[in-house]
């Protein structure tokens, strides 16, 4: 009776290996992210360029149709929350890199587009942004594991893009 215990204690009472913490995936995540982000923004206001979260807005503006959003739509392709949006349009318009105009399928809302000055800003941040992210991230992995996150990490937004939709 006694040789059992003492089996059955080193059996189901050792450390188990192999079995992944389900919080460690979460943490890296957050924390990387904070980490490198903290460190491009440093790298662009030490190169005298547009802040991280102009750059983001003006990035997505750019990027869309007719070079325009409105403003729920910009919130939800950001990587900020809608008010810091907000406040980041009324920024950016105060310096001439945003303006907001009329939607033409409904007057009750406006619009924010990109303008030329914003267009030239975002060119201009352009080559700090990037080389901050190979010197703050991709530098640290190969590209087969960059290709493994990113796969990975789409599956999540892929799952959570409809309820992340703000008109549903």
């Amino acid at each position: 009776m006694y040789r059992m215990r003492a089996y059955a204690r080193k059996r189901y009472h050792r450390p188990v290996r192999n079995v992944p913490d389900p919080l460690a995936a979460w943490r890296a995540l957050l924390l990387a992210q904070s980490r490198a982000v903290r460190a491009i923004e440093r790298d662009m206001q030490a190169a005298g360029v547009i802040p991280l979260g102009w750059y983001d807005v003006l990035l997505e503006l750019n990027a869309a149709p007719g070079r325009r959003l409105r403003m729920q739509d910009l919130a939800a392709r950001a990587v900020l929350s809608r008010t810091r949006v907000s406040r980041i349009v009324s920024e950016l318009e105060a310096h001439g890199f945003v303006q907001r105009v009329p939607d033409p399928d409904d007057g009750r809302v406006a619009l924010a587009a990109i303008t030329t000055e914003g267009r030239s800003a975002l060119r201009a941040a352009a080559p700090t942004y990037l080389a901050g992210i190979d010197a703050h991230f991709n530098r640290y992995l190969s590209p087969m594991v960059q290709r493994s996150i990113a796969t990975a990490l789409q599956r999540v937004i892929d799952a959570h893009q409809a309820s992340a939709d703000p008109r549903r």
